[in-house]
């Protein structure tokens, strides 16, 4: 044992004496296919043996039980996303070889889900009553900054009152993975994770070195961008600016403009017949929208509304099976609904309702350098906006959430990103990705000591949500016998946007 913990890291030398700690799966029947459990993990891993939470955990086992490799984690990113839920949705997605060697495991991460969810207020209307006052998407004018400002210094506040949300870092989450690999009984981890959760691969990385056989990171962001910053840039600036998420989504943006206009209404509803007239559009709804908001399906939407509307149904650039309203087309015709509804008489709004915010903000405040609170939110937004477009307010408005947030952990990682992994680690992304900038996975493959970068030469948020079965290849490939792709390959996607048949 002591020439083992010789080569670890200290993170690693901890958790290979506690013993103890680790957690018994009782698997049970869930979904169809899946079977479910619990795993007890320490709330603080400075003190392992004090208050404990429970994980959920899922799983679908391997189709080809005689030639099981192991279990390969995956985590979906969000943060906060639900595994439990994100697992079975996506399960199709990864390749069938994967499918048939490997239990694909998910869980829960502590404080979502159903793992001991974070709840800032004991009755949700209390906060709802607290964001009542500020806008969906991002605030507009000098009235709606200062509720917006107000309202989250108020929830950052009230969070910070409950126990957990100091214990909810990246770094937490990856030593909760550690747990759960020692659980499933493999010796070395197996991973993927998308978006944030290639962050939290990137995160196990460092902490467990010598634990990782084989790791992909799909559209991941820059680690060092997203955790301090360079240059005190975190100053005025969260970690979805300094990863320069609001230049690729303005991006993404006008090449939607531009295939839609391309298109023409036969193939995107909301085409003006050319590139620049369709931009010309948008434009022209977002400034109907300012001045007057309409309601559609139960919803009021803003000019900040839509473009979060649009931001996020960017991220699936052909539709989703299982998931209507997905693809680009789709996206068209939501657009040219909301131009239709600003024609319309006005009617009544229905009030807004916020999707709670907790859990992620308790994960990326804790986590990453936020805005001084001296710095001018609204000015920082103007920045935005000059290099981003119309997107980039929303991007400034969701990182000013975090300004001065109290809750803070002193277990949180922030780097060197480039301890020696066992094994090397792939990194792939789509060079049009709208949430985390290609650049940002090139900078995360730059920065692990040991990693290649797969490119698709497509648009979308992430491989696996936008498949390439070139890419498919190269990843089953790897996760089977470790076998990487050559430097500077790349692959194409199944299909382009607005691609007919």
């Amino acid at each position: 044992m002591a020439a083992l913990l010789g080569t670890m890291t200290p993170a690693e030398a901890v958790a290979e004496t506690m013993t103890e700690t680790v957690p018994r799966l009782a698997w049970t029947a869930c979904a169809e296919g899946f079977e479910c459990a619990t795993a007890r993990v320490p709330v603080d891993y400075r003190d392992p043996r004090g208050a404990g939470i429970d994980l959920a955990v899922i799983r679908h086992p391997a189709g080809d039980p005689a030639h099981r490799i192991g279990s390969l984690f995956y985590n979906p990113g969000g943060p906060a996303v639900q595994g439990t839920v994100a697992l079975p949705l996506m399960l199709d997605r990864f390749p069938e070889e994967v499918r048939e060697r490997f239990d694909i495991v998910s869980f829960d991460p502590r404080g979502s889900g159903n793992s001991a969810p974070v709840q800032c207020f004991d009755d949700p209307a209390d906060e709802q009553a607290l964001l009542a006052g500020t806008a969906v998407g991002h605030p507009v004018g000098p009235e709606q900054q200062r509720a917006w400002v107000d309202a989250y210094r108020r929830l950052g506040r009230q969070c910070a009152s409950r126990p957990l949300v100091s214990h909810l870092p990246t770094a937490n989450t990856a030593r909760d993975l550690d747990l759960l690999r020692r659980a499933v009984g493999d010796r070395d981890l197996n991973y993927l994770g998308t978006s944030y959760g290639s962050y939290l691969g990137a995160t196990y990385a460092n902490l467990f070195p010598g634990r990782v056989r084989a790791m992909v990171l799909d559209s991941g962001p820059d680690p060092v961008a997203w955790s301090t910053g360079r240059a005190g840039e975190a100053a005025t600036m969260g970690p979805l600016l300094r990863n320069r998420s609001d230049v690729a989504a303005g991006r993404v943006l006008n090449a939607f403009l531009d295939g839609c206009g391309q298109a023409g209404p036969a193939g995107c509803a909301f085409s003006a017949g050319t590139a620049a007239a369709t931009r010309a559009r948008y434009d022209e709804l977002l400034a109907r929208l300012r001045a007057r908001p309409v309601a559609l399906g139960g919803t009021t939407f803003t000019e900040g509304a839509a473009v979060e509307a649009t931001i996020l149904s960017l991220y699936a650039a052909t539709p989703v099976p299982g998931l209507p309203g997905t693809g680009w087309t789709q996206l068209g015709t939501l657009l040219q609904t909301l131009w239709a509804a600003t024609d319309a008489p006005a009617g009544p709004l229905p009030p807004a309702v916020h999707p709670s915010p907790d859990q992620a903000l308790a994960v990326v405040c804790a986590d990453s350098a936020g805005p001084s609170a001296t710095a001018d939110p609204a000015e920082t937004a103007a920045l935005a906006r000059a290099r981003s477009g119309a997107v980039g307010p929303w991007f400034a408005w969701t990182d000013e959430r975090c300004t001065g947030w109290p809750a803070q952990d002193r277990d949180r990682y922030d780097g060197p990103w480039d301890r020696r992994t066992a094994r090397p680690v792939l990194v792939v992304a789509n060079t049009g990705d709208p949430a985390m900038p290609y650049q940002g996975s090139r900078a995360m493959a730059r920065s692990l000591a040991r990693a290649v970068l797969l490119t698709v030469d497509g648009f979308g948020h992430t491989v696996l949500a936008n498949p390439s079965d070139c890419a498919a290849r190269y990843e089953a490939r790897y996760l089977v016998d470790g076998t990487l792709p050559a430097a500077g390959t790349v692959c194409a996607p199944n299909r382009r946007p607005f691609e007919q048949g």
